[in-house]
């Protein structure tokens, strides 16, 4: 099983969608990334992966990075150091959680979706949308295959 055959195209524009809704309440910028497997720790290949679509380039540095190897099961959430000094390791954590939740129960696109509006709320509390905010990152998930 591929990253494709579990996100798929339905799957993928929910996801993108709640990015979407979620950044209407913030400056913040958060992204989903999905790969088969993760052959090292899911938080040390979440950074690389945050440092790979230039997500502390934002200007406030708040980007949010969702990280999910799907053949292995594994997830994890990481923030750049603007949001990671408002709201403290609990939050990553408790949102944690809350996805690990549903993925256990097979909700895939729930426990995306419910941890993207829970980060978007965090966002909106200490980084709330602005008039001039623009959207600096792109919404759209990305994928990647251990051999492409």
């Amino acid at each position: 099983m591929r990253a494709f055959d579990i996100i798929d195209e339905h799957i993928r524009t929910a996801i993108e969608n709640t990015i979407a809704d979620a950044e209407k309440l913030t400056s913040g910028e958060i992204r989903v990334h999905v790969e088969d497997t993760c052959e090292i720790d899911p938080v040390d290949r979440a950074f690389f992966i945050f440092g790979d679509l230039k997500m502390h380039e934002t200007k406030d540095r708040n980007g949010v990075l969702f990280y999910l190897s799907v053949v292995d099961r594994k997830f994890a959430i990481v923030g750049d150091e603007g949001i990671h000094q408002k709201v403290g390791p609990s939050f990553w954590e408790e949102t944690k959680a809350l996805v690990i939740d549903h993925l256990r129960k097979g909700e895939i696109e729930q426990g995306i979706c419910q941890g993207l509006l829970h980060a978007g709320h965090a966002l909106k509390t200490y980084f709330p949308r602005q008039q001039d905010d623009a959207n600096e990152l792109p919404n759209s998930v990305t994928f990647k295959h251990p051999h492409t």
